[in-house]
């Protein structure tokens, strides 16, 4: 997607531990044109699969997520970092540790809004190591629902979770793959 690379050079920001900063138009302050772009990209990569519900984790792939259930029109159900007060126990769950902020959350998803019949699309908008979507997979594996794919906003392609997705078998389509960013600069795959 040319748009987001250029987005990314323009206005991201590498930081010291191959941590991209993004944060002026996709997870802290969010770019709806820009967003509503990436969900009809995911719509159009995903549109022979039989989707019927988005799943993501809170927070930063909630828009990315909400966007791309627009275009599909099916509900964008995302995992939560803490229980609700009005949550019951009855719920998928999974450990997910965060690369960016070096702590493991306990994520879950209330089990009425996914079932065995579901078609699931997880969205996110990072993958690096891989961990919260491997703990979204524990979560449709849970379900016993069908994973038909994985969409993801930025991969960092010089870690190592999208392949080992890949190599487990996983549809994972990236909008951008980043080769490196060695020395302050974004280097993308395909450059």
């Amino acid at each position: 997607m040319e748009e987001l690379k250029q987005r990314i050079l323009q206005d991201g920001q590498v930081l010291d531990g191959d941590i991209l900063k993004v944060n002026s138009f996709l997870n802290h302050q969010i770019d709806p044109q820009l967003m509503q772009r990436i969900g009809e990209q995911f719509k159009h990569l995903f549109n022979d699969q039989p989707i019927t519900k988005i799943l993501t984790i809170e927070a930063s792939g909630i828009a990315p997520a909400l966007m791309t259930g627009l275009a599909f029109n099916v509900p964008v159900v995302f995992a939560r970092k803490s229980k609700s007060a009005i949550q019951d126990d009855n719920s998928y769950h999974a450990d997910v540790f965060s690369y960016t902020k070096k702590v493991t959350n306990h994520i879950l998803v209330d089990c009425k809004f996914i079932s065995p019949t579901d078609h699931v699309l997880i969205i996110d908008d990072f993958l690096a190591n891989g961990e919260a979507v491997n703990g979204l997979i524990q979560m449709c594996d849970q379900a016993k629902c069908t994973l038909n794919g994985i969409g993801i906003v930025i991969e960092k392609a010089f870690q190592k979770g999208g392949q080992q997705l890949r190599d487990a078998g996983y549809r994972l389509e990236s909008l951008v793959r980043i080769k490196s960013l060695a020395d302050q600069h974004v280097t993308f795959m395909e450059d």
